[in-house]
């Protein structure tokens, strides 16, 4: 079973649902999905009636990235964000290990603005080879694509403006408050900060697999992917892995497609019994609670994902999460 496979890849000391829970470090599925839907939208009106500040270009940036970690995709792992670039990076791939001449590295492409397209590649990734150097490609939903693109124009060159010197510039798509490409610990300390000063709590960024696999396994789990509908052998499906060699490519964006689903039942589920999510007045004089020990922070800036298959209404689908 996938779950439980993905279940034996979350951190051997991690605690029960219910204890963190107790200490305040945990959301269920739909809260998380809500609050980030809801931070997309504050950013998005916030820009309409501020114009673009550096408040409101970081909180559009910080939407993006909430996006990009939960909901809209399959739990991706932290270091594919991190070391995500933009699309008009052109210099040498950033990938430590990378010895492909021409090498794009992992990076968001913009295929059309009208109707408009993003694309995620990720050539580096824990199974490159395994797995024949296939690349993890993918297309962003629409809603995801839309903040993502607003985020990428005005409002990042305002946070380069602001946060770097003239002629210096980044090259990932997401940022610290420097202005620089995220270490693993900053962006754990980052996203909690984040976390709390939209009403929720310090969850650690690497817990949301977890989370997902929570409600994935729970008894009131709602559509989205899932163990049913399997339909292929061991033995086709060994060969379609070793001999198809767009099978995982292809599992990577049916796997996107397929949580669109999940979200809108995980938004829909939300709306029986919302919680208070209003935006702290003091956000940023919040305590917060870095990661425990039994949450991994991401080893390597660019360790790239492991990927379990799992199918769903019959198709299978690829669900990233270590």
């Amino acid at each position: 079973m996938w779950l439980l496979q993905v279940a034996d890849q979350l951190p051997r000391a991690t605690k029960d649902p219910a204890t963190l829970a107790a200490a305040g470090k945990w959301m269920s599925a739909a809260d998380l999905v809500y609050l980030i839907h809801k931070s997309q939208q504050d950013a998005e009106a916030d820009m309409q009636q501020y114009g673009v500040t550096v408040e409101t270009s970081r909180d559009l940036h910080d939407a993006a990235l909430g996006g990009m970690t939960f909901s809209h995709l399959p739990p991706i792992r932290l270091s594919c964000l991190r070391g995500l670039v933009v699309p008009e990076y052109t210099r040498p791939c950033l990938h430590a290990d990378c010895k492909e001449a021409g090498c794009e590295g992992n990076r968001l492409y913009i295929i059309s603005t009208s109707p408009l397209v993003m694309r995620i590649k990720l050539p580096h990734h824990k199974n490159a080879r395994k797995w024949g150097q296939a690349v993890i490609a993918f297309d962003l939903p629409l809603a995801l694509a839309e903040v993502v693109h607003s985020y990428l124009g005005a409002p990042r060159r305002a946070l380069l403006d602001y946060h770097l010197l003239i002629g210096d510039s980044c090259p990932y798509v997401f940022m610290d408050m420097h202005g620089r490409g995220f270490a693993d610990a900053v962006l754990t300390v980052y996203w909690q900060k984040w976390m709390v000063s939209h009403g929720g709590v310090p969850l650690n960024p690497s817990m949301c697999r977890q989370v997902f696999v929570e409600e994935r396994q729970s008894n009131n789990t709602v559509a989205g992917p899932s163990n049913q509908g399997a339909v292929m052998g061991h033995n086709v499906q060994q060969w379609l892995r070793w001999y198809d060699m767009q099978y995982y490519p292809r599992l990577a964006q049916n796997a996107v497609d397929s949580m669109d689903t999940w979200r809108t039942a995980m938004l829909q589920s939300h709306t029986t019994a919302a919680p208070d999510l209003t935006l702290s007045a003091a956000p940023h004089s919040l305590h917060v609670i870095v990661s425990d020990s039994e949450c991994e922070c991401e080893e390597s800036e660019y360790e790239s994902c492991n990927s379990e298959t799992v199918s769903l209404a019959g198709s299978d689908i690829l669900i990233d999460l270590d």
